[in-house]
């Protein structure tokens, strides 16, 4: 099979058209052409009066040795990569020894613990929160009712942070393995739409997300995983050898009990910070990262289309309008929009008591009014919290209590018109912009919860973004604080056989550990995780995790 990629055609060309262009384009026949799919779908509307499909196409043709000889020197035509998933290994039959354990499950720790369950290694999988739909309801009591559940949030609770999100699942992680395949496969198995196998920017949207979570569940525990929820990991178990070396022997859950494990996968996401913490004073390495700190923005939808696709928005086939920006500022600082969410809505995301964060949302439709963005500045422990690889968890809780006080506490979010927020005043009225952030917004001035470096670069790089995409720094759009959780301030740093640096047995992974950031990406952390736990339980064919120690 051929795959031809690069093929253009316009945006409202009939069905039959893309047969054609598969003809001229191989310079063949039609009685050559045997059948074909459609790999991958994108549209390029960098020109938005002449917006125009591109896809990547796999093609069945006769003679296809000859066809591939023709263009062996064009690299848009080659031969169609082999996406197929292979197991890197499997339990014996009537496997019976130690079962791996997987803490966290959100998409990291759902897509390694389904894999290891495939594998046949029966994971037993973890969560401090509650099932998907127990943890909808307690998500709902904070955006309604201003009642947080520390436990049962946005953050916490099956399908991890992701299932409150967009549900972008694409990535520019390399993956030479296409392993993100095989999670968007596993994902059309468990009720997502078979559009996100073709198009270029897939996403699943919320509702979906909750059903697929569901599903996938179901298929572990028929192959033997095993769930437990509202069980959170407060201590770990590490046996210290005379000669420094540590290995992990059992993790301590918040009842007391205490489980004696095989390996341990930790699918943390980036919220966890009294595991960090937990962590940290066991003497696990960690390491303070980079992340980003800014608000929410949002603008009416339809600015959004007119803006980037001109006479051509509201055009069905093209959808709600999405963009990415970036600026880089005059005081050394980068702005940049982060999680971009068409026709959704901003959401309360906090997980700790008396503190305000926020997030993006949209469903499968994204027929909501408004397009929201993150509008963040990238911060770095070098410059801005040397010193302690917890460090960064403090700035975070330190921006968002004030955004919490800010806001009223109440748990409404600080908000401000955007050209208030260039004037630097406080606002005291809406315009045309009509916030969806719930429980609500309090009008004030953001520059009040946010470190200086970061207002100034915001202010600078807004004005900037205007000329990109008209009608951006509007006076009328309107900000809402604060966004914090752009992703982990903490490194779990592990080693090239994906153990913990100095913690044997221990296996950290996806976005809490700073190996991922997205749906996508962490999911393909736990397959590659997955991977690593089922080659030390099958060594030489026999059960040998936790056999390897390291220096401390």
């Amino acid at each position: 099979m051929l795959r031809i990629t690069e093929l253009k055609l316009p945006l409202n060309h009939p069905e039959e058209a893309l047969a054609a262009a598969i003809r001229n384009r191989l310079r063949i026949t039609p009685r050559d052409l045997i059948r074909y799919t459609i790999a991958r779908r994108a549209h390029d509307a960098r020109d938005k009066m002449d917006i125009h499909f591109v896809y990547s196409i796999d093609v069945t043709v006769k003679n296809e040795a000859q066809v591939l000889a023709r263009f062996r020197r064009d690299r848009d035509v080659n031969t169609t990569p082999d996406t197929g998933y292979r197991f890197v290994a499997k339990a014996p039959p009537g496997y019976a020894g130690p079962r791996p354990v997987v803490v966290g499950a959100g998409p990291c720790g759902l897509f390694a613990g389904l894999i290891l369950a495939q594998m046949g290694f029966r994971p037993i999988i973890l969560d401090r929160g509650k099932v998907v739909r127990e943890r909808t309801k307690d998500t709902w009591g904070l955006w309604r009712r201003s009642e947080l559940n520390p436990e049962s949030n946005v953050q916490f609770g099956e399908g991890g942070a992701g299932t409150f999100s967009d549900g972008k699942l694409w990535s520019q992680i390399k993956d030479p393995r296409h392993l993100g395949r095989k999670v968007l496969t596993e994902f059309v198995k468990a009720g997502a739409p078979p559009e996100i196998l073709t198009e270029a920017h897939p996403h699943i949207g919320t509702f979906r997300l909750v059903t697929m979570v569901e599903s996938m569940r179901a298929t572990v525990e028929a192959l033997g995983g095993e769930y437990r929820f509202q069980q959170r990991v407060d201590d770990l178990d590490i046996e210290v050898a005379a000669d420094g070396r540590r290995r992990l022997r059992g993790i301590v859950l918040q009842s007391g009990e205490t489980i004696a494990t095989g390996p341990v996968v930790l699918a943390l996401g980036h919220s966890a910070r009294d595991t960090f913490h937990m962590l940290h004073a066991r003497g696990v390495h960690l390491e303070a990262k980079p992340f980003s700190i800014g608000v929410r923005i949002e603008h009416p939808q339809s600015w959004i289309d007119e803006a980037r696709f001109g006479p051509c928005a509201g055009h069905p086939d093209l959808g709600a309008a999405a963009y990415s920006l970036s600026h880089h500022c005059g005081n050394g600082r980068t702005v940049y929009s982060f999680c971009m969410c068409p026709g959704g809505t901003v959401v309360a995301a906090t997980s700790e008591t008396g503190r305000v964060a926020t997030n993006g949302m949209s469903q499968y439709s994204r027929n909501e009014r408004n397009a929201n963005s993150g509008i963040v500045v990238g911060i770095d422990p070098a410059r801005d919290y040397p010193g302690d690889p917890l460090a960064g968890i403090a700035l975070q809780r330190h921006w968002e209590s004030r955004a919490f006080e800010v806001g009223g506490g109440d748990y409404k979010a600080p908000a401000q018109r955007l050209g208030d927020f260039l004037a630097g005043r406080p606002s005291t009225r809406l315009g045309t912009v009509v916030p969806s952030y719930r429980p609500g917004v309090r009008l004030t001035d953001l520059a009040d919860c946010l470190p200086d470096f970061a207002v100034t670069a915001m202010r600078e790089a807004l004005v900037a973004f205007g000329r990109e995409i008209p009608g951006y720094d509007h006076p009328d759009a309107v900000m809402t604080g604060v966004e914090t959780r752009t992703s982990s301030p903490v490194r779990i740093t592990r080693d090239d056989d994906f153990q913990s640096v100095n913690t044997a047995g221990l296996y950290p992974a996806g976005e809490g550990a700073g190996y991922a950031g997205g749906i996508l990406s962490a999911a393909v952390d736990g397959i590659k995780i997955a991977e690593a736990v089922a080659r030390a339980l099958t060594i030489d064919g026999r059960v040998a995790a936790g056999d390897r120690a390291v220096a401390a």
